[in-house]
């Protein structure tokens, strides 16, 4: 798999794309109570699931890396893995979340969405494909237990 542009980057254009929705469109604007104590809750969640997940891959000893799923040494299935197939992207659009609850334009929501469309057909799905390789039967069992997201 040839990764064109790192997931990070990724993250950093939706987050621009937010920011910019918010300065150029006029309309859309929101508040509501306990706005904050959301935006405290994603964010610690993010922070959370990053953590755990890295921990999780250095313990494996396997890579964290998402431009080589082909350097991949053992396929984690415990801890978050057994509940997400992709806690790191998921901790990603938690924080995009989280910023367009700062930014409070609900037209971010359609930002946030496009970013897990482009997670999926860029990044997750050409990963999927790699990780069968190696693991075969092992990961299409993990795929059919385990949800992409949450």
């Amino acid at each position: 798999m040839k990764l064109k542009v790192p997931p990070v980057l990724v993250f950093l254009s939706f987050g621009l794309l937010m920011y910019l929705v918010t300065k150029f469109l006029t309309f859309g604007s929101f508040d509501f109570f306990g706005r904050e104590y959301l935006i405290s809750f994603l964010l610690g969640m993010a922070i959370i699931i990053t953590v755990l997940a890295i921990f999780q891959f250095y313990r494996a000893r396997t890579t964290v890396d998402p431009s080589n799923p082909e350097k991949a040494s053992a396929l984690v299935v415990t801890g978050l893995y057994k509940y997400s197939r992709n806690p790191m992207y998921l901790a990603m659009l938690l924080l995009l979340l989280a910023l367009g609850l700062l930014l409070g334009n609900a037209f971010n929501t359609l930002v946030a969405a496009g970013f897990v469309a482009y997670m999926n057909r860029f990044q997750i799905i050409p990963e999927e494909q790699a990780l069968l390789k190696i693991f075969g039967k092992e990961y299409s069992r993990y795929c059919i237990n385990v949800r992409r997201w949450f």
